[in-house]
């Protein structure tokens, strides 16, 4: 990136230029070199400004993708603004949402998590470090537990 903070002042969405051309192959060629690092294409790569941005795009995305398959999502209570506030909108739409809480070392209860999941639950959002208190979310431990609520989510 460092050449376009400093040299290559190209906007990529500008095609009627060398210097729009020359942003749009770097941007095209990031994106390919991801896609291919996660096993994904790129048209599945999207790039935004920052976290707030990729949560909203995230959060509301799901809701809007799988709002004929459910309206329920469950977060924690000490997620980021960035997760927070989409959930509220999203709950002023008709989702129900439910904020877990945490225990006294900043980790939520598997059993809570467990009992929060229903039939038209469609995403759960569970920051993995949190950036106030530094607790870690032992996610890795709660991926049988998801794959249990959502046999589909099963990579084979």
């Amino acid at each position: 990136m460092l050449p376009y903070f400093t040299e290559h002042f190209g906007n990529p969405a500008s095609n009627s230029h060398v210097y729009g051309w020359s942003a749009g192959a770097a941007v095209s060629g990031a994106r390919e070199i991801l896609a291919d690092a996660i096993h994904a294409t790129p048209e599945e790569i999207i790039f935004t400004s920052g976290a707030t941005e990729a949560n909203n795009l995230a959060i509301k995305g799901v809701a809007e993708a799988y709002f004929q398959k459910g309206r329920h999502i469950i977060t924690v209570e000490t997620e980021h603004n960035a997760v927070l506030d989409p959930c509220e909108y999203l709950r002023s739409l008709g989702f129900e949402v439910t904020f877990l809480p945490v225990q006294k070392d900043g980790l939520i209860a598997i059993t809570d998590l467990e009992q929060a999941f229903r039939p038209d639950t469609i995403l759960v959002s569970v920051m993995a470090a949190n950036n106030e208190i530094g607790v870690l979310q032992p996610l890795a431990d709660r991926k049988l537990l998801l794959e249990s609520a959502n046999p589909s989510a099963r990579k084979t």
